[in-house]
Parts: structure tokens; C-alpha cells; sequence
């Protein structure tokens, strides 16, 4: 195989990047490249990506079941609702990244989101129309 693919232990070869990681190879297998159209899957990976950022992804994944409890599913009409207090309540959520800049921006991210759909029509609309 080239220097970009592995063959993993259970035989598949696939990208070298999420090496044995089972989480890891799960993402690479079943979402890695796949285009979204799902509104509330979109909203989470820009979250996501957003939380990432100086990051591992691996990090981010691991955490992205603690992720969607604490921004409601990443409903991002009812993240949009979001005050003061959900602030402080994720700012104390050790099961996330607690960065306030990255979790006021998800917040802000949300209200935006509700904005393009009533624009738009749907997320989905506006980000594969680029």
C-alpha cells in the first residue's frame, strides 16, 4: 500500500491517520467525507470544529457525547436561547472544553444558524450552495 493507507487488524485498509483508535477508525469509516444535509448534524460539526480548534480531533470526538448533552443535541434553536447562566453552567462542565470565547461563539454560531434558516431555508441550503 502507499504511504497513505494502512492495512488496520481487521484487515481494511483505510487511511493512516486514525491508526487502532476504535473511535477514531468508527469516524473514518462511517462519517469521514460523507456530505451532510442534516441541519442539526451540521450545526454540530461546526460546533465541533470550532472546539477543536489547538485540539486533537480525537480529543473532540471523545467528548462529543458530553458535547450533545450540554448544548442540547445541538439544537441550534434552542442553543440560541442560551444566556448568562448556560455560560456558567458549560463553563463548569468538565466533560467538554471549557474555553468561554469557543463557547460564546457556539452560542453566537446558533443564533446566526436560526438567522440563515429563516433566510435561507435550511443549513444545508446555505453551506452546499458554496
Amino acid at each position: 500500500m502507499s504511504g497513505w493507507l494502512r492495512t488496520g487488524p481487521d484487515g481494511v485498509d483505510r487511511c493512516w491517520w486514525p491508526g487502532d483508535a476504535e473511535d477514531y477508525v468508527a469516524y473514518h469509516d462511517h462519517e469521514w467525507g460523507r456530505p451532510v444535509v442534516d441541519d442539526t448534524r451540521l450545526f454540530e460539526k461546526i460546533c465541533l470544529e470550532g472546539f477543536q480548534s489547538g485540539l486533537s480531533w480525537l480529543t473532540i470526538l471523545r467528548k462529543r457525547e458530553n458535547f450533545r448533552a450540554a448544548f442540547a443535541g445541538f439544537d441550534f434553536a434552542e442553543v440560541a436561547r442560551f444566556g448568562e447562566r448556560d455560560v456558567a453552567r458549560l463553563l463548569g462542565d468538565a466533560g467538554i472544553v471549557r474555553h468561554r470565547g469557543k463557547i460564546e461563539s457556539t452560542i453566537n454560531n446558533a443564533r446566526r444558524a436560526v438567522e440563515l434558516v429563516d433566510e435561507q431555508g435550511s443549513l444545508a441550503t446555505y453551506f452546499w450552495s458554496w
